[in-house]
């Protein structure tokens, strides 16, 4: 390394501090403000946003769905990645309606947003976008990812189911455009109604699921 370079750790690890030769940086959540315009920002690109009023209302539906969730903002990437393929007032509100299902599904079996689901590791419920039981974990260090295994983008499944794998395969979440082009891969069986059984998390109540 030259002289004069500079290493720049970037940890949620608070006692990693302790390797800096500076004072740390600590960072807060995003306001809804903030998330809210970097959420109409990435799902505009360059259009302009005065110029789709029905579109900016569905965009600040998504930014309050996501705001205070753990894992927001890949959920703002990975959403906003989708959207701004099909600037149509229907399939944005399509994709909401999704969004919305899941959400319900997944605090009626576990009594959590499925954001904060996958933020500790846990499985979360996405039957509403497949219109198949399917379950997503993430995958851990000791779990790697399968190269053998089929991989469906969360865009390609969200927008047309019929692109699922019959079996086991890999869904990337969201794949960065700035290099060096970090994805984030999650785990899918199709065995939700499986997994359910006895899943429910540790001091809550199992309700009836949403039809």
């Amino acid at each position: 390394m030259g002289r004069g370079s500079k290493i720049i750790i970037v940890s949620r690890l608070q006692r990693l501090a302790r390797f800096g030769s500076v004072k740390p940086i600590f960072l807060s959540a995003m306001s809804y403000d903030e998330l809210r315009y970097l959420f109409k920002a990435l799902s505009f690109g360059s259009e302009d946003p005065t110029e789709h009023p029905q579109l900016v209302q569905i965009a600040d539906e998504f930014a309050k769905r996501f705001h205070g969730t753990e894992g927001s903002l890949v959920a703002t990437n990975a959403y906003a990645d989708v959207l701004r393929r099909n600037l149509d007032v229907k399939f944005w509100r399509c994709i909401l309606d999704k969004g919305m299902r899941m959400v319900k599904r997944n605090l009626a079996i576990y009594g959590m947003h499925p954001n904060t689901l996958m933020y500790h590791g846990h499985p979360v419920d996405m039957t509403d976008f497949a219109l198949h039981p399917l379950s997503m974990t993430p995958y851990s260090a000791s779990f790697s990812v399968k190269k053998e295994s089929p991989s469906v983008t969360f865009g390609g499944l969200i927008t047309d189911p019929s692109v699922r794998p019959k079996g086991d395969f890999t869904l990337i979440v969201w794949e960065s455009r700035i290099p060096p082009h970090k994805s984030f891969p999650k785990s899918v069986t199709s065995c939700a109604q499986v997994a359910h059984q006895g899943s429910v998390m540790p001091g809550r109540k199992r309700q009836g699921v949403p039809i």
